[in-house]
């Protein structure tokens, strides 16, 4: 009796000492915080946003989530974390950090603006357009899923005329490609790169002188008929441009006189030109 008495104060001693070894002194512990008061920590991720402290920020507003993850704050914090990935120009973790907002809050009051501010961290990678358009590419569409989705939204007008200047943009890459063709004498690639511009960016500045660039390459093909068609859609949208008057240099006195007086010939061409692939 006394042996299993002695045992078992043994076995005590044994488990207190574990205890409080692996408890330890936390104050000792010179990388440990305590969790702060949801309000203290949100505000401070805000001053250092205030700051410009961009990284500094995202750190906090992920750190309010980390400590308090059911408070109303929480959901606050993840908007905030990728807005200031993004004003940081860390536009990768914003881009994950929005991913996983959308994913996460779908039915919330401030998804639009989620959609609208993962746009801008493609848009303002945006480079020129002599180098890749993959960004370019990517914030077109996210512009349009936010427009297609949200079309009501109050963000909607700025992403319209971002998208505008996106659009803008790829076009002038196909007319940078097409030009870089021609002047090689690759006609047909060079057909290939205006049509698109005319087809799929027929709002955009580039048009005029994609038209042109066609009546050009038609012409050296020997394919005038084509010129002539492609010019009379030139003369009528865009009748007092540069782009007009030099391609107009380009035709003989019958070809000028069958683009001026031709309408049904226009509207065949209009319908077979600018038809989208």
């Amino acid at each position: 009796m006394g042996m299993k008495y002695i045992n078992l104060l043994s076995l005590f001693i044994v488990l207190i000492t574990v205890v409080a070894c692996g408890g330890g002194d936390k104050s000792l512990d010179e990388n440990f915080e305590p969790d702060k008061p949801v309000e203290t920590l949100y505000n401070e991720a805000s001053a250092e946003m205030d700051a410009k402290n961009y990284q500094r920020a995202f750190t906090l507003f992920n750190e309010v989530e980390r400590q308090h993850p059911y408070s109303q704050w929480a959901t606050r914090a993840q908007l905030m974390a990728a807005y200031a990935a993004y004003e940081g120009q860390s536009y990768n973790e914003s881009i994950l950090a929005l991913d996983r907002y959308i994913r996460l809050h779908p039915g919330h009051k401030d998804i639009d603006y989620a959609y609208y501010l993962k746009a801008l961290n493609f848009y303002h990678q945006i480079s020129d357009v002599g180098r890749d358009q993959e960004m370019t590419q990517l914030a077109r569409e996210s512009f349009q899923s936010l427009l297609r989705v949200y079309p009501n939204s109050k963000y909607a007008r700025d992403a319209r005329l971002k998208l505008d200047l996106v659009l803008d943009h790829l076009a002038g890459k196909e007319m940078s490609i097409g030009r870089y063709y021609l002047v090689r004498n690759q006609y047909s690639a060079a057909i290939k790169r205006f049509l698109n511009v005319v087809r799929n960016y027929q709002t955009t500045t580039h048009t005029p002188e994609a038209l042109h660039r066609l009546v050009e390459a038609y012409l050296s093909l020997g394919i005038r008929e084509e010129a002539v068609r492609v010019a009379s859609v030139l003369g009528y949208n865009y009748p007092g441009s540069a782009w007009y008057e030099d391609t107009y240099k380009l035709l003989d006195e019958s070809e000028r006189a069958k683009l001026m007086n031709d309408r049904g010939f226009i509207d065949r061409t209009f319908e077979s030109l600018f038809r989208p692939e």
